[in-house]
């Protein structure tokens, strides 16, 4: 018999309803996290961003220009999470021509980043300061793909995050929340604390939040281009802010100045990269390559589940911490990741061959990727340690009326990304470096380097059967973003899950870590059955907030979101189903 993830009758007492949207001035219906029709769809965290989306789907746009609209209003109303001054990662499946692309907008170090540049300094203390925030890769990237996959301009695209930020939307719980607690850093920084602390606090629950500031500077860039923010006035202001952080009057933390000059903004480029590819169950799946750690890393994941004799809770659990040895050993921004083994079946066997009864003994070894694979070797390599990754990020699915699908993870780094705003502009700088691996570690491949992208776990995901797009997914969640898709895949094609209870389900992430982490109705099922198989399990209350969506038959597709994470996603679909 298979073990089960959680049984499909106990999704929903697991996990409690997404809260009811605030009443006031600025009433919005409340978020809906699955929706089923046809014409398109669209599932993100946030309602006004689902709504912009499928307005641009209504109006004639195809997906790419959804997501990008889409990605623009959560730099509104997720301004923790994403924003113009971040970056992120897109996998695109053009139904035309029956190819899937993915777009590389990662943040970038400058020039002047050495891989010692962040060694000894203690992780918190890199997070708030200049010396964290990348290149930003977001308007390249929505760019690039408007340019090369989508129908509409930047300008065009801009426009409902231009009205979003103009007319404010309601402050949520999580909103406020998330505000609460980066207050402490906010008040550090002048320009912070104006946006994000009117009146010296956070926000209060059920008011509207207006940023006019980045309203004019989507409006501006709309207008002057992307040079504008690559070389031009926008770009020096970005600097200025990097290299000399507006600190508050009598703030006594230690903020370290960036090394980002306006030439590295100037030699900024998104690039197109071929995707990874894998095989599950019979079906195909893509992702991202690095300097993504995602799409290998989950592939890897899957191989080894596919090469077992049968699946259960545990053999997910070791499947992943074996993918993760691999991952923190070879994936990089670095020439030669040997993906093309680490996604091979002959690996996945040999790496299949260590999971037994019990858990494999904390940490496990890499594997040799290396083209000869016997039957079941003793690991050779060093376990390096999974680095720190902040938990936010965020993550939406569009699938337009042509069949074209988008999955776009979007990202700040940690929530509210260093903590700066740029003064007068409204939007965050991120923290994206700290993704770097800090050193000394000869021979890490995600050591910081002059123009190198910090290897990322975020995972946009695509599911394909005999050739036809089905799924698309991705969460966001530091290192726990890779597990939170491998389990919601697990969940729906080996355990038979629908994909809302998938996503609804209770996770756990082993990332080649001492600890699993769970959620609390993880252990309530699982803890005594794993622990005795010598998984030692501790409670991590919320991993991840994924958004996903399915396609069905008659040209059906169904969109889903968290029912409850992260205060629940919101789900549309163009025409409902009848």
């Amino acid at each position: 018999m298979r073990h089960v993830i959680v049984p499909a009758a106990a999704v929903l007492v697991t996990l409690a309803p997404a809260a009811p949207a605030v009443a006031g001035p600025h009433h919005q219906p409340q978020k809906v996290p699955v929706a089923e029709g046809y014409g398109g769809a669209v599932a993100t965290v946030d309602l006004d961003a689902s709504k912009a989306a499928v307005d641009v789907l209504k109006r004639g746009g195809n997906a790419v220009d959804a997501a990008v609209a889409a990605g623009a209003v959560l730099g509104v109303t997720e301004p923790y999470s994403a924003g113009l001054a971040g970056g992120g990662f897109i996998v695109y499946y053009d139904a035309q021509r029956r190819k899937v692309h993915t777009i590389d907008g990662r943040e970038a170090a400058p020039r002047a980043m050495t891989a010692t540049s962040l060694e000894g300094i203690p992780f918190e203390e890199a997070v708030t300061s200049g010396l964290s925030a990348g290149v930003p890769g977001a308007v390249a990237q929505w760019d690039l793909a408007l340019r090369r996959f989508g129908t509409m301009s930047l300008k065009q695209a801009l426009q409902p995050a231009v009205t979003v930020a103009s007319r404010g939307f309601v402050v949520d719980q999580t909103f406020h929340d998330q505000t609460a607690q980066n207050a402490a850093r906010f008040k550090d920084f002048t320009s912070t604390a104006k946006l994000y602390l009117p009146n010296g606090a956070p926000p209060p629950v059920g008011s509207v939040f207006r940023n006019p500031e980045l309203a004019a500077t989507y409006r501006e860039l709309g207008r002057r281009g992307t040079g504008w923010l690559y070389g031009g006035e926008l770009g020096k202001e970005v600097v200025a802010t990097v290299k000399r952080p507006p600190v508050a009057p009598g703030a006594t933390r230690n903020v370290r100045p960036g090394l980002m000059e306006l030439r590295d903004l100037r030699d900024y480029r998104a690039l197109l990269r071929e995707p990874t590819r894998s095989g599950y169950k019979g079906l195909t799946v893509y992702g991202m390559a690095p300097p993504s750690s995602g799409g290998s890393t989950v592939g890897e994941a899957l191989n080894i589940l596919d090469a077992l004799p049968e699946t259960g809770v545990h053999e997910y659990l070791e499947a992943s911490r074996l993918a993760f040895a691999d991952r923190n050993a070879y994936v990089g921004d670095v020439p030669g990741v040997p993906l093309k083994e680490l996604l091979s079946d002959g690996f996945a066997k040999e790496r299949a061959c260590l999971v037994g009864d019990r858990a494999i003994a904390h940490p496990a070894a890499p594997g040799s990727p290396d083209g000869s694979y016997e039957t079941c070797p003793a690991p050779q390599g060093t376990a390096a340690e999974t680095t720190a990754e902040g938990p936010e990020t965020t993550h939406l699915v569009v699938a337009d009326r042509w069949g074209n699908v988008v999955a776009y993870n979007l990202t700040i780094e940690s929530t509210g990304g260093n903590g700066i705003v740029v003064p007068g502009r409204g939007f965050l700088l991120n923290n994206e470096l700290t993704d770097f691996t800090f050193g000394p570690a000869p021979g890490d491949p995600n050591l910081p380097a002059p123009g190198k992208r910090p290897r990322s776990s975020m995972a946009p995901t695509l599911v394909f059967d005999h050739g036809r797009p089905v799924m698309a997914l991705g969460s966001p969640g530091g290192s726990t973003i890779i597990t939170t898709v491998l389990q919601i895949l697990v969940n729906r094609y080996e355990f038979g899950m629908s994909l809302p209870e998938a996503l609804a389900a209770p996770r756990a992430t082993q990332r080649n870590t001492a600890q699993t982490q769970a959620e609390q109705g993880f252990l309530d099922r699982y803890e005594q059955e794993l622990e005795a198989r010598g998984h030692d399990l501790v409670l991590n209350p919320e991993i991840g907030a994924a958004t996903a969506l399915e396609f069905l038959r008659g040209d059906r597709v169904q969109a889903v979101a968290e029912p409850s994470r992260r205060g629940g996603g919101s789900a549309l679909v163009v025409r409902q189903r009848r």
